[in-house]
């Protein structure tokens, strides 16, 4: 599929789309940088269950300007990612900060956001489980590495200038504190805040006021108070896996439903069942019009 077509479709039926990163934390400074978005949407059947199986979309306008797979997003530039429902929750339930996040986002903050993605954002309290502050310790403990040089990581000329005026990777370190802020949240609230509460402090180590070893004290007594909440948390120990399937099946089921039952929409007219060939096919107009086949009832 055209890529063009592609992102219409996606587009279409995201049900949930945030700004994430620097500007929703409120770390960024000054508004020069690029934008992260972040999206769910509930793809198409064929899309799911067909051999060409949906997972992501990924844009990138520095990519497309290029050519360049690989090229640095600058300012002005958009990063979008939607996933696929199924996939969004397959990594929420293992916890991972990037994702969960998406489930706090307040309205105002919405690029986009259905009554599906309302629903998506109430089941919250099934995904989120004392297994996420150990994904948010994770995280905070590989950007320390990468900060120390001890673990591979981006090397633009952001990290690089950092390390020559400040004498440590102050947008590493500033990834660090945020989780470690994030992780206590997370684990004694349930919940997370945006913008940060502590992204003034955040934005002082951010422009290099702190110096490396204050930022990694500070660190250290986060990494402590999240393993300290790790085992007297109120949070559930694990997700209600259950639950969440339970209710992203009948989402598919119900969202599909509603689509194959309208001949026009742009989702699924290519989708019916033609009973003298046997198949699914893409119908003629004239046969919408007719309704000479018969759609697929899910």
């Amino acid at each position: 599929m055209e890529k063009d077509k592609l992102y219409e479709q996606i587009d279409k039926s995201t049900i949930l789309r945030a700004e994430v990163g620097s500007r929703l934390y409120g770390t960024n400074l000054g508004d020069s940088g690029d934008r992260d978005e972040l999206g769910v949407c509930i793809e198409d059947l064929q899309q799911s269950i067909g051999f060409n199986d949906f997972e992501q979309y990924v844009y990138r306008t520095a990519a497309e300007r290029t050519g360049n797979h690989d090229e640095p997003s600058g300012p002005g530039d958009l990063d979008l990612t939607i996933y696929s429902l199924r996939k969004f929750l397959r990594l929420a339930l293992s916890g991972n900060p990037t994702i969960l996040q998406l489930l706090f986002i307040p309205s105002g903050k919405a690029v986009k956001r259905d009554a599906l993605g309302s629903r998506l954002q109430e089941m919250s309290s099934h995904i989120v489980s004392r297994r996420a502050g150990g994904a948010f310790l994770g995280y905070l403990q590989a950007q320390r590495q990468r900060m120390l040089g001890e673990r591979g990581g981006s090397h633009g000329v952001a990290h690089s200038e950092d390390k020559a005026k400040f004498g440590y990777d102050t947008k590493y370190a500033t990834h660090m504190l945020r989780l470690g802020f994030q992780g206590v949240e997370l684990l004694t609230t349930g919940s997370l805040t945006f913008p940060v509460p502590e992204a003034e402090y955040l934005r002082e180590v951010r422009g290099g006021k702190s110096n490396a070893q204050a930022v990694l004290t500070r660190t250290g007594e986060l990494e402590r108070e999240i393993k300290s909440l790790l085992d007297v948390s109120t949070l559930p120990k694990e997700p209600n896996k259950a639950a969440v399937e339970e209710w992203m099946i009948k989402t598919y089921w119900w969202t599909w439903k509603a689509r194959h039952a309208h001949p026009h929409h742009p989702l699924t007219d290519r989708l019916i069942y033609d009973e003298k060939e046997n198949r699914l096919r893409t119908p003629t107009q004239g046969e919408i019009e007719a309704k000479g086949t018969r759609q697929v009832d899910s």
